[in-house]
């Protein structure tokens, strides 16, 4: 992450997993990514980077089949730890 964001630094990640949960709708797919670190700072950017390769990865490997697909709703879902501390996003709907 530290060589595509500005003000990233490099941090020695213990663990990434990456999610995929296809809807009912059979229309779109929800990735979620979970980053294991062991120091002080919050993982969140290499999270959110995660989740956005993947669905850009997605989108490349589907895009002959249809080129008006979105990516979207990419967001912080909880994290601990850092500066800013805790977060837990509330649900919004069911």
């Amino acid at each position: 992450v530290d060589s595509i964001i500005p003000l990233c630094h490099p941090l020695a990640i213990s663990s990434i997993a990456i999610d995929f949960q296809f809807h009912d709708d059979g229309r779109s797919i929800g990735i979620e990514a979970r980053v294991g670190y062991k120091g002080k700072t919050g993982v969140e950017m290499e999270a959110l980077t995660a989740v956005s390769v993947a669905a850009l990865t997605l989108y490349d490997m589907c895009k002959s089949a249809d080129k008006g697909m979105v990516i979207s709703d990419i967001r912080l879902l909880r994290k601990s730890g850092g500066k800013s501390g805790n977060f837990v996003r509330e649900q919004q709907g069911s």
